[in-house]
């Protein structure tokens, strides 16, 4: 497994070296943890690997909706359903009046 290399560094710091360390973030592949008053505060990292990230989410989320409608499915297939009116009373929704 590689090492992830993540280098922790004060804000006050980093507002004055910031483009040392985004050239370094750049070359080197190293994250920056900025911490402010000894807390983690935000992260300085390479805009590809940002973007890599964004679609590992959007990855993810695409997989967590396929998982849901596998078991919606998988319920309708062994009888597990509701019908309107038992719906209605588990998130207790007042039944609509018909005109």
């Amino acid at each position: 497994m590689s090492e992830h290399v993540i280098d922790v560094i004060p804000i006050s710091e980093a507002q004055v070296r910031l483009t040392e360390l985004a050239a370094d973030i750049v070359n080197h592949g190293t994250e920056k943890l900025l911490t402010k008053n000894g807390n983690a505060y935000v992260a300085l990292v390479d805009a590809r690997k940002l973007d890599y990230y964004h679609a590992l989410e959007a990855e993810h989320a695409g997989l967590v909706l396929v998982q849901g409608a596998l078991e919606g499915l998988e319920d309708l297939a062994a009888g597990r359903v509701l019908d309107e009116a038992e719906l209605d009373q588990i998130l207790s929704v007042q039944p609509r009046k018909m005109a």
